[in-house]
């Protein structure tokens, strides 16, 4: 554990950054065997309002002590669902560093932009919490190396937001799959297709007066507000955002390489574009990824604004062998021969939709409930980051491989770009002065 002080020095902006104050919340906490654990909700636009659902899932387990937006109209919107779902009041807090010093939070969520997952899961590590955060894990490929550290050195439980891992029939199928019941497994395809409409050109605007926009910004270095990136299309923007292969090709290309038994790819290569509009979006539109082993290969085809499905699905993933292929996605799998004749399958509930930017779902609550067993229990994690940092790390260089027009060829040990030191500089970035994240 770090020092107070130290956890202080490391979190403050310079002389016109936000200091913590200490609060009157700031008291030890012994866990009971009948207590609940405290969560810290942080990032609550969106996908917090999954965590809100798969806590109150997990009720008797868990409850929301705190919640944490920098925009004061999504703070008091979020703060009031919280009262009206679990019937009892979160206490709201604009600055996530006020939060982390609260003795009686056990752990924390984070669904903020990207370029906030690392240094604030790393954050949250020094000052003692679990910390359960979205996909991607970080923002590059060196913060990924950094968070994985940083949960070895500060023994908390870090959990990756990658559900389908927590999945009762995908977990059954991948484990029939690496039992044979396909053959000799050497081919996946991931994708992920959805109608996204055009971000157009934004322009330089005042701040919102409820937005904090340096704390926002926060680890990026810092740009003038343009009226197109809160609260949403910071996604498309290479500055905070990913692209749509971190924020969804995650969950797919994970399956596959879970079902296909492999860890980094020994060579990458992609193409793509932004082709279906001309506005300010950084990143492709349509990008089609391949990762080489040895013996296996794996694809990743991302369409965000050409919804055309795959085996009448949005998004999925398909496992293919000497003798046969499986078929498996959020709402089931099918098992199907070498001609492409079903021999069998398995559904669950609805269809799940990528239009749903929220994703309340059974997935959802069981991977939280995993995560709360992890801490109270022992329970091994179903998707520990040292575990989903692998895909997260294969994705970004994908978009590396991308950004450089060219094939990269990898150490498959750690994914680290051999023999290319314009494309390796791309391997972590640049912060803002005094909010660079250290394990």
């Amino acid at each position: 554990m770090v020092t107070r002080r130290k956890f202080l020095e490391t979190l403050t902006v310079g002389a016109a950054g936000l200091a913590v104050a200490p609060t009157a919340r700031s008291y030890g906490r012994i866990l009971g065997a009948n207590d609940r654990l405290n969560f810290a909700l942080i990032g609550l636009n969106g996908r917090g309002y999954a965590h809100l659902s798969s806590l109150k899932a997990n009720r008797s387990a868990a409850r929301i002590s705190h919640v944490c937006d920098v925009d004061d109209n999504i703070l008091r919107k979020f703060a009031g669902s919280v009262q009206e779902e679990m019937g009892e009041a979160a206490a709201p807090e604009k600055d996530f560093r006020r939060i982390l010093e609260q003795k009686d939070v056990d752990a924390i969520t984070i669904a903020t932009p990207d370029h906030w997952h690392t240094p604030m899961a790393i954050a949250g590590l020094q000052a003692g919490k679990h910390v359960y955060v979205e996909k991607p894990c970080s923002h590059n490929p060196a913060e990924g190396e950094m968070l994985v550290a940083a949960q070895e050195k500060y023994g908390k439980l870090v959990q990756m937001g990658n559900q389908q891992r927590s999945s009762p029939h995908t977990r059954e199928i991948v484990e029939k799959i690496q039992g044979g019941i396909i053959g000799r497994t050497y081919l996946a395809k991931a994708w992920y297709s959805n109608v996204r409409k055009s971000i157009g050109t934004g322009k330089e605007v005042p701040v919102p007066s409820q937005l904090d926009w340096g704390l926002w910004q926060g680890p990026a270095p810092r740009r003038p507000y343009t009226d197109n990136v809160h609260p949403y299309n910071w996604h498309w923007f290479r500055h905070y955002g990913t692209g749509e292969t971190l924020n969804n090709g995650t969950h797919e290309v994970d399956v596959c390489r879970w079902a296909l038994g492999v860890d980094y790819p020994k060579r990458v290569t992609s193409s793509g574009g932004r082709y279906h509009y001309k506005d300010d979006w950084q990143f492709y539109d349509t990008l089609v990824t391949s990762f080489e082993y040895e013996d296996k290969m794996l694809t990743w085809e991302g369409k965000s604004c050409q919804g055309m499905k795959y085996y009448g699905r949005d998004r999925g993933s398909a496992i293919m062998a000497t003798n046969g292929t499986v078929v498996v996605g959020r709402d089931g799998y099918e098992i199907y021969d070498l001609a492409g004749k079903k021999t069998g399958e398995f559904k669950v509930g609805a269809a799940t939709s990528s239009s749903d930017l929220v994703g309340r779902d059974s997935m959802t609550n069981a991977h939280f409930r995993n995560f709360i067993g992890g801490i109270l229990r022992g329970e091994k994690l179903n998707a520990p980051v040292s575990a989903g940092n692998i895909a997260v790390t294969m994705l970004q260089l994908s978009n590396i491989a991308w950004e450089v027009n060219r094939e990269l060829d990898l150490d498959t040990k750690d994914a680290r770009i051999q023999n290319d030191p314009e494309a390796m500089k791309m391997w972590g970035r640049e912060y803002e002065k005094g909010w660079a994240p250290h394990v």
